[in-house]
């Protein structure tokens, strides 16, 4: 009752969730039906990571600077840096530059608030409660804005389809929707240029994805550089709207056709076995 009413006050209709055409009633469908434990490993931010450099190769993740469970009194990683929750979506911080003795103690209190609770069930998002409480730190990557470009890959039964593009995600936050070819889904103000490692993105999203019906792969780029960002299994929740209603259809007749379709061989596990050889070509591309 509660997802249905989460879904009612932000999409103003009840959703479906028996036949679930919309992907946003698949998404409150994964919440209630998918109980697979190992989906708690791709929500936690560290294990993803060590996952992902295993697999791909430890340049396409953002070093760790500082893991633990409280900040300490000093700083203990340097600046300009952005601090993160292991466990949850949307707890983070952005450090430009050394906080003042006050700012520092305000940062410990958030933090000790992130590790208070697990994060995910006021919306159901059970993948996130036996995720290890955490707190970690990075080196914030160069950008013209406070973050950078975010590349969000969706990829059904092994196949990417649509990126999904998060602008200025610290002021003024929008996202823009292409197809798997760079082409706009619907015209927008912003037409941000495809990352010059697009294919190289897209490959390893889909290596990273295998064995999953859907899973949401994202991305940064700098210096035309990859950079694997986190994984995704309920993108927005289900409750942000898409710009026009045939997309949010569109996507789940795919999701629904990734459930129909057998997947690899080996799909009773994730598989993070090594990624085509021709990915070892990045710099090439």
């Amino acid at each position: 009752m509660r997802i249905a009413l989460c879904y009612r006050w932000r999409h103003g209709r009840w959703p479906d969730l028996e036949g679930a055409p919309r992907f946003t009633e698949m998404v409150q469908r994964r919440k209630l039906f998918d109980r697979d434990p190992r989906q708690s490993v791709l929500m936690d931010k560290l294990a993803a990571k060590a996952e992902v450099a295993a697999a791909l190769g430890p340049e396409w993740t953002v070093p760790t600077a500082w893991s633990g469970h409280f900040l300490p009194d000093d700083p203990p990683f340097g600046f300009p840096a952005i601090v993160k929750a292991r466990h949850g979506c949307n707890q983070y911080r952005v450090l430009r530059e050394p906080p003042s003795d006050r700012a520092w103690a305000d940062l410990q209190k958030l933090g000790a608030h992130w590790m208070s609770k697990a994060y995910g069930h006021w919306l159901d998002e059970w993948a996130y409660r036996d995720t290890p409480r955490g707190l970690l730190a990075e080196p914030l990557l160069p950008s013209e804005s406070a973050l950078p470009v975010d590349y969000k890959i969706y990829v059904f039964g092994g196949q990417a389809t649509h990126v999904q593009v998060h602008l200025d995600r610290a002021a003024d936050h929008r996202w823009v929707v292409h197809d798997r070819d760079w082409t706009q889904l619907v015209a927008a103000g912003d037409t941000p240029p495809p990352p010059r490692s697009l294919l190289a993105m897209l490959d390893a999203a889909e290596a990273l994805a295998t064995g999953q019906d859907f899973l949401r792969v994202d991305f940064y780029e700098v210096a035309g550089r990859p950079l694997f960002g986190e994984f995704c299994l309920y993108p927005g929740s289900g409750l942000d709207p898409f710009a026009t209603d045939w997309i949010d259809f569109e996507l789940g007749a795919l999701w629904h056709a990734a459930e129909r379709r057998p997947l690899c061989a080996a799909q009773d596990s994730i598989d993070f076995s090594p990624v085509p050889a021709h990915l070892a070509a990045i710099e090439a591309r």
